[in-house]
């Protein structure tokens, strides 16, 4: 069964992101930008870290009444935000492969 893994990332202004993908391709929890690599780095280190902590993730409702998910580190610091779900079970799912997935140590550097 295919598992997770990090796609780090330059993005045109120079700055670095980070995606975590699940087995079968889709981006499951999205970094903010970061201003060096090292930063982003330890931003993946921080997920694998607190993936497995569902005390660490927090549900939230946007203005258009989707439903999005948020981990954050043991500081409070958002770490990864998810994509937007119609349903709050789709987004309870999303969270699951999160956990699943994020211990994950395949990193794809495709920063270069």
């Amino acid at each position: 069964m295919a598992t997770g893994h990090y796609d780090l990332k330059k993005a045109k202004n120079g700055q670095f992101h980070f995606n975590l993908k699940a087995g079968n391709g889709e981006i499951i929890l999205s970094s903010e930008m970061y201003a060096s690599k090292a930063s982003a780095e330890n931003g993946i280190t921080s997920v694998q870290i607190n993936a497995t902590d569902e005390g660490q993730y927090e549900l939230k409702p946007s203005k258009d009444g989707q439903h999005y998910f948020v981990l954050k580190a043991k500081n409070h610091q958002v770490i990864g935000v998810s994509e937007m779900y119609t349903a709050t079970s789709a987004a309870q799912k999303g969270m699951q492969s999160v956990v699943k997935n994020g211990p994950s140590t395949d990193v794809r550097d495709l920063t270069h």
